[in-house]
């Protein structure tokens, strides 16, 4: 059969089973089962309504629970047990906490949390605030949303030709490589490369010092707050304190690092530094969703509020760190906790671009590797339900977030 035959069949019946569904259920609800007529027809009336909401929603129900609900428990069982089928208790998480693979790949996750959202969301969120401030903002939006349109696996292709090596006496097809061989040494090199990374870098460090201490200001002045605030202070200060650390490390670095000019460079070879590489690839794509949603949150932000600080003479600076930020923050949590959740499910990006290896890889890679490679059953359902454990509070949390909001 004709691929697009079959195609256009299949919608068919689709759509028409749905149609069917719905169109003889309630017929059925209405003249079999409730009928609207006699004695009791008001009361027939209330019942039918009551049902059909529950009517509509099953068939959705029912695919949920046979291809997300079944899975997740079975998953949860062959975590239990081993390569024979036998119950085996907690043996295979045991195991994969002592493999050092798993620390790795633990180790990248918390990594690409920290710096994949905080990145796509920044980003998002300045092209927000910029592109709204020109007059070819919406061609630029276009462009900036643009690699939302690829796969992870296409945008990992074009990136990996821009990181791609060749050998110094051929001419360099990667971008980054080409760039490159262009220092020698000299002034301009250390403008481009120790200067001005240098000053970003202390500028990234005294910006997380300065978010550290504003999260955790509150705590230390003894302001009552809820415990649940309270803990996110904590786990925020961490966070910062731990950026802080980081961004100490990246500026001795720069300072003191020997910089090998004049040779190509194998950049999806070199540990934790390439994990950064990769990192790339996703807030190359997330940026354009981040911006999208935050724009429109930019867009409904009063006009008497900015005037009012206009008037009091505010600069374009406060206006926007403590005005507009400040009424969007809802909107900036939920953008960040849903690439967050992206970031927990990575899988293409790693896989196309170096299989885990040079100490790239993340949870989704190594179960992959356990339960399809391996086919260590046990250990890579282990390794899934970490994932959703990871995962699931920030659902939760987010769904409770949102129902707070609408409230």
């Amino acid at each position: 059969m004709n691929p697009a035959f079959q195609a256009l069949v299949v919608i068919i019946i689709g759509v028409g089973g749905c149609v069917g569904y719905f169109y003889l259920s309630n017929l059925f609800l209405d003249k079999v089962l409730f009928p609207a007529k006699g004695a009791m027809a008001g009361r027939n009336i209330n019942r039918a309504n009551a049902i059909r909401p529950w009517l509509f929603l099953f068939p959705a129900l029912a695919l949920l629970t046979l291809y997300l609900a079944y899975p997740v428990f079975a998953t949860l069982w062959l975590s239990f047990t081993g390569r024979d089928g036998a119950f085996v208790g907690l043996e295979n998480y045991t195991r994969m906490i002592a493999e050092p693979k798993f620390a790795e790949s633990l180790t990248n996750n918390m990594l690409w949390l920290i710096v994949v959202p905080a990145a796509s969301t920044a980003f998002g969120l300045l092209a927000a605030q910029l592109t709204d401030r020109i007059s070819w903002g919406n061609l630029a939006k276009s462009l900036i949303f643009m690699p939302m349109a690829i796969s992870f696996v296409g945008a990992s292709v074009i990136f990996k030709l821009i990181y791609d090596v060749r050998d110094v006496s051929v001419a360099q097809i990667g971008l980054l490589n080409a760039l490159w061989l262009q220092f020698e040494g000299g002034i301009g090199s250390f403008l481009l490369l120790r200067l001005l990374p240098g000053l970003f870098v202390a500028s990234l460090l005294a910006a997380f010092a300065y978010a550290g201490w504003l999260v955790l200001r509150p705590l230390l002045q003894g302001r009552a707050e809820p415990l649940t605030l309270r803990a996110g202070r904590v786990i925020g200060a961490a966070v910062a304190a731990f950026l802080v650390y980081e961004m100490a490390l990246w500026l001795l670095g720069v300072v003191t690092n020997d910089l090998p000019y004049g040779q190509p460079q194998t950049w999806l070879q070199k540990p934790y530094w390439n994990s950064f590489f990769l990192m790339a690839v996703l807030i190359w794509i997330q940026t354009g969703f981040a911006m999208v949603i935050l724009s429109a949150a930019l867009r409904g932000v009063p006009e008497d509020t900015i005037e009012a600080a206009i008037i009091d003479g505010a600069n374009p600076f406060q206006i926007f760190f403590k005005i507009k930020v400040p009424q969007i923050m809802g909107t900036i949590v939920v953008v960040w906790t849903t690439i967050t959740i992206t970031v927990l499910k990575v899988f293409d990006i790693v896989l196309a671009m170096t299989n885990g290896q040079w100490e790239t890889q993340v949870l989704a890679n190594y179960m992959y590797d356990k339960m399809f490679r391996a086919l260590d059953w046990g250990m890579g359902s282990a390794a899934a339900m970490t994932i959703m454990a990871l995962v699931t509070p920030i659902l939760v949390w987010n769904v409770w977030n949102a129902r707070k909001e609408m409230r």
